[in-house]
């Protein structure tokens, strides 16, 4: 689905996001990733997933799913980046 921006627009993320698709949370809470994005994300049943939340002005505007293991190596480089590279700190 194309990235549609609308003059005047207000969101958090800026140029980086974009709509890939409508999902519904049923009763319980959940909901279905369509194939199409697992695919291109190389999603498998299994996976897991670290949930973020962005919040402007007091309200949460984007909420963001991300490869546990990739948060990970993602949260250890920039605290090797905090600690000038030495990870015993």
């Amino acid at each position: 689905m194309p990235k549609r921006r609308t003059k005047g627009s207000n969101d958090a993320c800026g140029e980086c996001c974009s709509v890939q698709a409508l999902v519904r949370i049923d009763e319980r809470g959940q909901m279905v990733l369509p194939k199409d994005v697992r695919e291109r994300a190389g999603l498998r049943g299994g996976d897991k997933l670290a949930l973020s939340m962005i919040e402007k002005d007091g309200r949460v505007c984007c909420l963001v799913l991300t490869r546990a293991d990739d948060l990970g190596v993602t949260v250890r480089g920039m605290l090797g980046l905090a600690t000038g590279g030495r990870e015993d700190e």
